[in-house]
């Protein structure tokens, strides 16, 4: 009984400090703009704007890898509790996201509806990154425990749209890199990396399946 409420609480701690440092991001914008409103120093440089926007999409991207790494960082830890917070990830990642679209849409276009139509149609990497968005809503509205047994299997073939979601975040992102291409690179092996583990799994999975029916068969 001890064992269990002790297991309970450090759960919920780990859960509640994943939360705060997801949440660290926005309340260092906060910090950054009350700094430089005070004309204290501050990151945000000479276009405030951009670098906000940029800030948000950029950890957006961040949360999607890490919620992608979930699985990957249980099978090979087997650290279950890691579990527990892949949806906090994946809906910190769609709040990012639209952060990102609000703040591209508010300080940079000054809420233009014209102009945000016209830069979606114009500009391959607004358009890319608006698809991403855009299949991050039914992710982000289904990642409750009443979509799950409401849609069954199907919930599950949904969710896949995760791996797509990200490739469009990194393309994205590579398309808005002028020169120095480290970051999205380093993305980019992430993303590969955890899809690897996936593809990997399920093979050795298919495989002893096929052996078992092999041999049932024999």
């Amino acid at each position: 009984m001890l064992e269990w409420i002790s297991g309970s609480i450090s759960e919920m701690l780990f859960k509640a400090s994943v939360f705060l440092t997801c949440l660290a991001p926005l309340a260092s914008i906060f910090l950054q703009v009350w700094w430089q409103a005070a004309g204290m120093p501050n990151d945000l440089g000479a276009d405030p704007a951009k670098y906000i926007t940029h800030f948000f999409g950029e950890t957006a991207l961040l949360m999607m890898v890490l919620t992608l790494w979930v699985t990957p960082l249980r099978g090979l830890t087997g650290w279950a509790v890691v579990v527990r917070v892949r949806r906090m990830l994946g809906l910190y990642a769609f709040f990012y996201a639209l952060l990102h679209m609000v703040s591209y849409a508010a300080l940079l276009l000054e809420w233009h509806i014209g102009e945000i139509g016209k830069e979606l149609v114009e500009r391959p990497y607004i358009t890319v990154g608006f698809m991403a968005l855009c299949l991050m809503v039914p992710l982000a509205a289904t990642s409750n425990r009443w979509a799950t047994r409401r849609l069954g299997r199907n919930w599950k073939r949904l969710h896949r749209m995760v791996f797509p979601v990200a490739a469009l975040q990194l393309l994205h992102f590579f398309w808005l890199t002028r020169s120095d291409y480290t970051e999205p690179l380093l993305y980019s092996a992430a993303l590969l990396i955890a899809m690897a583990y996936r593809w990997y799994k399920w093979r050795s999975g298919l495989q002893r399946k096929l052996s078992f029916d092999h041999a049932a068969a024999g």
